[in-house]
């Protein structure tokens, strides 16, 4: 018997995130600011096998192409994702996201009585770092440690 195979139709032009953090899907297309109403033309796949990662997410966005303050939050929930840019139905350019180092205004800090809860025009600034193989954030103001950034997403 012969082994079945999962396909999913190319897409003409847009953007293909692979390699996202199996279940992370659906956060991801929240992050492109994807949902109910929307009009692109969405792929998604969700914890398909993988060699590398046991199991994985795949998107395929028809249309969009994503901006640095995208690729920073996709950073945040799936540090080993690759993105694709796709014209005519081949990939133009291939890379891994990259963690950055500090980010400002996607996350929100937990810590109540941090500088930016309260009614100071402060935007929120996090150190971010990989601690026992997940994804940190450390608020620049008070310290607040943050291991589920995902729930902090702005």
């Amino acid at each position: 018997m012969a082994e079945k195979e999962l396909v999913i139709s190319k897409i003409k032009e847009g953007t293909v995130i692979d390699h996202i953090n199996a279940g992370k899907a659906l956060l991801v297309l929240r992050i492109l600011g994807i949902g109910p109403g929307s009009k692109e033309t969405v792929s998604m796949v969700m914890n398909v096998p993988s060699e590398k990662m046991g199991k994985k997410d795949i998107v395929k966005v028809e249309g969009k192409f994503i901006g640095e303050e995208e690729l920073n939050k996709i950073a945040l929930i799936a540090p080993k994702a690759t993105i694709n840019l796709i014209k005519d139905y081949d990939i133009q350019k291939k890379f891994k996201v990259t963690l950055p180092e500090m980010i400002e205004g996607i996350l929100s800090c937990p810590n109540r009585n941090c500088i930016t809860n309260s009614r100071e025009p402060i935007i929120p600034r996090f150190y971010v770092f990989v601690e026992n193989d997940r994804v940190v954030a450390k608020c620049y103001y008070c310290g607040r440690k943050i291991k589920d950034v995902d729930k902090y997403i702005v």
